[in-house]
Formats: structure tokens, C-alpha cells, sequence
């Protein structure tokens, strides 16, 4: 368990810049290879983009949190609360809830799409939905699966619960630590029709980990939130079609 784990400065120093050094240079290479004519960079959506941007980023956290746990001399199954007796109860804390914040996050996200449209600037559909979309291939549809349920989560919820939280929380910002880090994690899908939903999200994850102590609690209801977001949105065709509704 991480909440009580005081990080080292350098090393989250390292970790925050050797990411957007990853990240900056995905992006480089993946505006390269487009205007090199690659089909499979061809912007947006082809899919060796979306594979270097994924793998820039929260491919490139996997690699870092090893690292990272190394210099701190702590295991994986300890740092995420594999170890931990009390994992069913956290894990049934974690399913309750996304079970009570969907509805919520649903709203939030249709009223600030509402917003955006009333003040000249619809919004254009997520870019997750977008890629899951624009990936025509079978294995181009797994792979972002796979990284909407298993890859991201688990990234994302070390960097922003299991390392920035209790980090500025320990220099002594607990404020700044809820609402920050979590603005923060809104901020990085780049997308304004959502950003208030997961800032709501990302307190609520917050909350979980504080309440359990157990980082795999925010990264099982992190995944939840994503796989049933998938799932609607594989079923949007035949729910449109059984429905009677407006395609969207």
C-alpha cells in the first residue's frame, strides 16, 4: 500500500520528466512519419499512431514505474495491494462506486456538451471513440481494448493516485493533492466536453484510494469505467437499431 510511502523528490523528478520526454518524442515521430506519407500514420487514427502515442505515454509508464518502484525498493504486488487482506472489500468498494458514479459522469458529460454547443463549440466526439472507431481491424479494435481496460488504468492510476497524490499531499498540500492532481488528469485527455467529468472521476478514484489504501482499487474502477464505456459504444449500433434512435 502506498498511502503512507514517502516518495524521494528526485525520483519523482525523473519519472515526471524521462514521461514527457516519451511523450514528445511519439509525437515526433508520428508527425514525421506522416508527413513522410506512411499509411499507418496517416492522422487521424492509423494505426502505427496510435500505437506510438499509447505506447509514448502509458507504455512508457509501465517501463517507468519499474523503475521507479526499483529506486524505492518496493515490489509490484505490494505497491498495487496485491498483498493485502482487505483486496475483496476494496475491490467490492471499487465496483459500488462506479456503479453509483456512471449516471453521474453520463450527465455531467451530456450537460457540458449541452454547454459547449450553446456557446459555439460542439464537441467533436472523444478521441478514444474516435480511434476505436477509425480501427477498421480486428486486432487494431483488441489492441485498443486492451489498453482502455488494462494499460491505461494501471498507468494513469499510479502516476496520479499512487505517485502525485500522496507526493504533494507529503509536501504538505493536501488540498492541492485532491484537487490538482486531479484537474491535472482531467486536463490530459485534452478534451473540454469532458474534462468535468473526469475531474468528478478522478476525486472519486481518489476518494477510493484514501478510503481502501489499496491503489488496485482505483485501477479495477478505472478499468470498470472504461470497459463499460466500450461496451456502450460497441453496442451503439444495435441499441440504435432495436431502440429506434438517432444514430449519433
Amino acid at each position: 500500500m502506498l498511502t503512507g510511502k514517502p516518495w524521494r523528490v528526485e525520483a519523482v523528478i525523473q519519472f515526471c520528466g524521462s514521461l514527457v520526454i516519451c511523450f514528445f518524442l511519439g509525437g515526433t515521430i508520428i508527425s514525421l512519419l506522416d508527413k513522410a506519407g506512411v499509411a499507418a500514420f496517416k492522422l487521424p487514427g492509423g494505426f502505427g499512431a496510435v500505437l506510438v502515442a499509447t505506447l509514448s505515454f502509458q507504455g512508457a509508464a509501465w517501463a517507468l514505474i519499474g523503475i521507479f518502484l526499483w529506486q524505492h525498493q518496493l515490489a509490484w504486488r505490494l505497491a498495487f495491494g496485491l498483498d493485502d487482506p482487505h483486496l475483496p472489500r476494496a475491490l467490492g468498494r471499487a465496483a459500488l462506486t462506479v456503479a453509483a458514479l456512471l449516471p453521474v459522469l453520463w450527465f455531467l458529460q451530456s450537460a457540458a456538451g449541452w454547454a459547449l454547443t450553446r456557446l459555439g463549440w460542439p464537441p467533436d466526439d472523444q478521441a478514444a471513440v474516435q480511434l476505436f472507431e477509425n480501427a477498421h481491424t480486428l486486432g487494431g479494435r483488441l489492441y485498443i481494448a486492451l489498453f482502455a481496460v488494462v494499460l491505461a488504468p494501471v498507468a494513469e492510476e499510479f502516476i496520479f493516485r499512487g505517485m502525485l497524490f500522496p507526493f504533494v499531499k507529503q509536501l504538505g498540500f493536501p488540498r492541492l493533492a485532491w484537487l490538482g492532481v486531479s484537474a491535472l488528469f482531467a486536463f490530459i485527455h485534452l478534451d473540454a466536453a469532458i474534462f468535468v467529468p473526469l475531474f468528478v472521476l478522478a476525486l472519486a478514484l481518489t476518494w477510493l484510494y484514501e478510503k481502501t489504501g489499496n491503489l488496485l482499487a482505483p485501477v479495477c474502477a478505472h478499468a470498470l469505467f472504461n470497459a463499460v464505456n466500450l461496451a456502450l459504444l460497441l453496442a451503439e449500433p444495435w441499441l440504435t437499431k432495436v431502440l429506434h434512435l438517432p444514430a449519433s
